[in-house]
């Protein structure tokens, strides 16, 4: 059974096609044009009623092309009433706005329709899976975290069992800067996260607080300078999930050592000299830590470079195109 508002094929042939509609027109136009000029050649016409004949033909011509090209602008104007967080199309209409449109013309119409419905689809399960892992994953991470604060008071645990219920910790720490991270990345359509004019030290300094906490019992220590101050707007914890992506990165690169988190003029630096004995490798190709921060880096228009100086020097630095001062 044809579905509603569709145009039978039958239907579509008879339209036929608007670039042979508009050659015609252009072909008529010639022909008339030739046979005016002609006129005028031969003087069958005076030269004013062949040039008053070249003016209404060529009015005549272009208010034909008008006409059909008027099929075109209704689409346009259909196309520039969407918007991609969309998700109500019922307003769009496009076999009752081109009712009589070209065929070539209707079938675009439809197919951005059915593209329009299928991001609005892909939108909407986007947010509904954000939203379900967002919960789904953070509240055990939240019952791992009160269990161990509860099993840290406990006064008969052993060593043995202290040292155990740490490394939960870190890693539980670790898990949930993970989830933040994925689901930044995931959140496609809402990239601002909370967008707020932000001090680029004061966030450094909480988040490393947190990364001396993950990285305890690693022999890496975290260092922390800052010769320059600035402000961003944007989100700060996007900002200290990507920081603390490259400082997991760098810690892995060096092995043991110190990793040195610099502020400069609009922009972060991330710092680690591996030993002698480390086989250094460009860490720009490998590691899942980089590859998150690549992403986010790219989502926010952040540039992040990474290169290995001397051999064994990694060096990250992320710089920031729209710095502002602090007040």
């Amino acid at each position: 059974m044809r579905q509603p508002g569709a145009p039978t094929q039958r239907a579509e042939s008879a339209r036929g096609g608007l670039h042979r509609q508009l050659l015609l027109i252009f072909g008529l136009q010639l022909v008339a044009l030739v046979l005016a000029c002609l006129m005028g050649y031969y003087n069958v016409a005076p030269m004013g009623a062949v040039l008053l004949l070249i003016v209404i033909v060529s009015a005549l011509a272009w208010l034909a092309a008008q006409r059909h090209w008027r099929q075109v602008r209704a689409l346009a104007q259909w196309v520039d009433s969407w918007h991609e967080g969309q998700t109500e199309l019922q307003s769009l209409h496009p076999d009752h706005a081109l009712q009589h449109a070209d065929a070539d013309v209707a079938a675009l119409a439809r197919s951005f329709q059915r593209f329009a419905n299928r991001l609005a689809g892909y939108n909407e399960r986007e947010r509904n899976f954000t939203r379900d892992a967002s919960h789904e994953l953070r509240s055990p991470l939240t019952v791992i975290k009160m269990s161990t604060d509860m099993l840290a008071d406990e006064a008969g645990l052993s060593d043995f069992g202290r040292r155990s219920l740490e490394r939960i910790r870190r890693a539980t720490r670790e898990m949930e800067a993970l989830v933040e991270a994925m689901l930044i990345l995931a959140r496609e359509t809402d990239p601002g996260q909370g967008e707020q004019d932000f001090v680029v030290n004061d966030v450094l300094r909480d988040e490393l607080v947190d990364a001396r906490e993950m990285l305890h019992g690693h022999p890496i220590e975290l260092q922390f300078e800052e010769p320059a101050t600035f402000a961003l707007h944007g989100s700060p914890r996007v900002f200290a999930v990507l920081c603390w992506q490259l400082i997991r990165h760098a810690s892995q690169y060096t092995g043991q050592g110190t990793v040195l988190v610099t502020v400069l003029p609009g922009a972060v630096s991330v710092c680690a000299t591996a030993g002698a004995d480390h086989d250094p490798h460009l860490p720009g190709q490998q590691g899942f830590e980089y590859a998150i921060a690549r992403r986010i880096s790219e989502r926010f228009a952040w540039a992040l470079d990474l290169r290995v100086q001397g051999g064994n020097s990694y060096v990250a630095e992320i710089r920031f195109p729209q710095p502002l001062p602090v007040h």
